[in-house]
């Protein structure tokens, strides 16, 4: 896994560029100066906090699915959702080249670059997703629910839901481009707020569009992605709206051309596309996985418990290890850019460790009482609650190994170093669970626990390579710069 990396930029506590002294004011200068675990959890706590408000909300749109639609729709909805994170997820890569450089900038406290930064993202944004992702997710949707093996009667609930995320997600985008910038410049108080009130919102539109009142019709599945888009997209106009008038963290700026700057966006892409590639790599991987799934004699039963007991309960442990990574991410980015390595590699191990106690305290959660938690969904078919109870139970052990390592991969990515991570993802999302599942079917056929024990072997090799990357100490060498020749914007 090695790479060609600069060794220009200040690898010494003692080399923090001189800017760094001149423009403090407008970001928090405890992230590159304070206590580490506290600088931590100060950009964690937020994050965390809105990614398990918005984890409670999905859990709600499946009991109510569940109960109004039956297991099919929860199936249709875990299929859909695994379909649409794979495209959204390449879009949103540029958020990590991003990320990478507000962090950067941030912590020199350069305001100018930062914001130009910001705005080249969004403008990237907008045209991938009404560009490419509405008109080509509306017509590939129904071949894609085709190559998972969907079954004909999750089909016909899923095909409108997809068609919905993929026309209606600029909102989200826009929502997940504002969170990354503020997180990444030292602000995760901002994003959490908007988060709990788009929750907020799409919980009360899903309630109402997915089983009605009064005119409103009953959508069923499909009022689920409808609540989901009308409510990010009403948060984000009014992100758009705070980010042309000022006062956050970030902001677009003033005077100059509007312009694409290919300079910086050449940068997100160097930055972020390795993510993007990676992100891709695993959703493709979790496609293919479905597809095994689809496979099984009770496909609709074990694609059912898979939605609820992967896509939503995990996402408990996913989600708060993911606001974690995002602390991870800033907080190392930031004290490397202020000439701070040390405490950049000190605080991607304080996030580790906060990571894994939380995931140990949910993993018992998951083991004792699996049967509890499936009947939340109305969970109560026999087979279904079978297969979901054993997968409950091995996520259990998985989630402490993907929560150490997503620590691990935000402090790679928020220091520059995206190409680490998207190896890893290759060999331990794609290569390793899918062999086990494709030799196992070849050889004995294939059951439910053995996709199961495919997904555990994925994410303990995952955490193992993310620690030995980080701790090669390659990323303290990364350069991240912009010339001011680069942006009109300036």
């Amino acid at each position: 896994m090695s790479e060609s990396i600069e060794t220009t930029e200040p690898t010494t506590e003692t080399d923090a560029p001189a800017s760094v002294e001149v423009k403090t004011r407008k970001y928090d200068r405890a992230i590159v100066e304070g206590p580490l675990s506290r600088a931590v959890w100060k950009i964690a706590w937020p994050s965390v906090l809105a990614s398990m408000i918005g984890g409670i909300q999905g859990i709600i749109d499946h009991a109510l699915v569940g109960n109004l639609v039956g297991y099919r729709g929860n199936a249709a909805i875990g299929v859909s959702v695994q379909l649409w994170i794979v495209v959204i997820v390449f879009i949103s890569s540029i958020f990590i080249g991003m990320s990478v450089l507000v962090a950067r900038f941030a912590g020199a406290g350069d305001e100018e670059k930062v914001n130009r930064t910001v705005y080249q993202a969004f403008l990237t944004a907008i045209i991938m997703s009404f560009g490419i992702l509405a008109p080509v997710g509306y017509f590939a949707a129904p071949y894609l629910l085709d190559l998972v093996n969907t079954a004909p009667e999750v089909k016909a609930e899923a095909l409108p839901f997809l068609r919905i995320m993929y026309v209606g997600s600029g909102g989200m985008l826009i929502f997940f481009m504002l969170g990354g910038a503020l997180r990444s410049a030292g602000d995760a108080r901002t994003p959490m707020v908007l988060g709990i009130a788009m929750t907020v919102l799409n919980l009360v539109l899903n309630v109402i569009l997915i089983r009605g009142l009064g005119p409103i019709p009953a959508f069923g599945t499909t009022g689920s992605a409808m609540g989901t888009c009308i409510a990010s997209g009403s948060v984000s106009l009014f992100a758009l709206w705070k980010l042309w008038s000022g006062g956050w963290a970030v902001s677009f700026p003033r005077g100059g051309s509007w312009a694409p700057d290919w300079g910086i966006i050449r940068k997100l892409f160097k930055f972020g596309l390795p993510a993007g590639i990676q992100g891709i790599a695993m959703n493709v991987g979790g496609v293919l996985l479905l597809s095994f799934i689809g496979s099984l004699a009770q496909s609709a039963a074990a694609q059912a418990a898979y939605a609820v007991s992967y896509v939503q309960l995990f996402s408990l442990i996913t989600w708060t290890s993911m606001g974690l990574m995002g602390a991870a991410s800033a907080v190392a980015g930031q004290n490397l850019g202020a000439g701070h390595p040390d405490r950049a590699n000190s605080a991607v191990h304080a996030a580790a460790r906060i990571g894994l106690l939380g995931s140990t305290f949910i993993g018992f959660l998951f083991f004792f009482f699996p049967t509890q938690l499936l009947g939340i969904f109305n969970m109560t078919d026999p087979a279904v609650l079978d297969i979901g109870v054993h997968l409950l139970r091995v996520l259990a052990f998985s989630g402490m190994f993907l929560s150490v390592a997503l620590a691990y991969t935000g402090g790679l990515q928020g220091t520059g170093d995206t190409k680490g991570p998207l190896y890893i993802s290759i060999v331990s999302q794609v290569v390793i669970p899918l062999s086990i599942c494709f030799v196992i079917k070849r050889t004995w056929g294939i059951e439910p626990m053995h996709i199961w024990m495919a997904i555990l072997a994925g994410h303990a090799s995952r955490c193992v390579l993310s620690i030995l990357r980080f701790s090669q100490g390659k990323w303290r060498s990364i350069v991240v710069n912009i010339e001011p020749s680069d942006a009109p914007n300036g």
